[in-house]
């Protein structure tokens, strides 16, 4: 596996993190943290969770996972109070928040890991792969929003073949698209503003997907 996201690129296959053109030293658990932090993007790992897998068959206690995220944030350069790779999720355990920007090509499958869409709102962006991804105040869900007027499973966006669709989930304040509540479940184009309790995010679409257009499709000038 072999990921770039910010200024970093991760390769877990030679165990390297380049910044920019610098080779990053990690310790080899700090190393393993981050690497399972990626691999399970779209989710947040509960601090149990993590200390089985990074540390498996070995008692340590959350003292170490907290140092590990030190030890990554110093050094990828991620602000503890503004984290924008590793962040935090009170009183639950850590979430990878960076937008991927590449994987290492592996046919199909990397096909269904790449993000095609994302959410944005004026400070963050929550990558949408392939698949079912949850809108919440719930720690695990995708994208994590902390307000009281927001349910722990507010909604639902589904991405398939390139498309999402968003829905409901029976929440108290209602999900709003483009200004209209949900009834049921909407296509969302690009551009698209999802309003939440308090929170509007914004839809978007990588820009490679658009068709491209050509000198033919324009209209003509008489």
């Amino acid at each position: 596996m072999k990921v770039r996201f910010a200024d970093c690129v991760l390769d877990a296959d030679t165990r390297t993190v380049r910044r920019g053109t610098a080779t990053i030293h990690l310790s080899p658990k700090a190393f393993d943290f981050l690497t399972v932090l990626v691999e399970q993007r779209g989710r947040a790992l509960s601090k149990v969770e993590l200390l089985h897998r990074v540390w498996p068959d070995v008692f340590v206690s959350e003292a170490s996972l907290a140092r590990v995220v030190r030890e990554i944030r110093a050094a990828l350069g991620d602000a503890p109070h503004d984290a924008q790779i590793v962040r935090t999720v009170h009183g639950y355990g850590y979430a990878f928040a960076a937008t991927l920007l590449a994987d290492a090509p592996h046919g199909s499958s990397a096909d269904r890991v790449r993000p095609t869409c994302w959410l944005t709102d004026r400070s963050r962006t929550f990558a949408l792969t392939e698949g079912e991804h949850l809108i919440g105040r719930e720690p695990a869900v995708t994208v994590w929003l902390d307000s009281p007027k927001v349910s722990r499973r507010h909604a639902r966006i589904v991405v398939h073949d390139r498309r999402a669709t968003i829905e409901d989930l029976d929440s108290k304040n209602g999900t709003f698209v483009r200004g209209v509540p949900l009834t049921a479940p909407v296509m969302l184009e690009p551009g698209d503003t999802i309003r939440i309790g308090p929170h509007t995010l914004i839809f978007r679409v990588s820009l490679a997907l658009r068709v491209t257009e050509t000198e033919a499709d324009r209209p003509l000038c008489l």
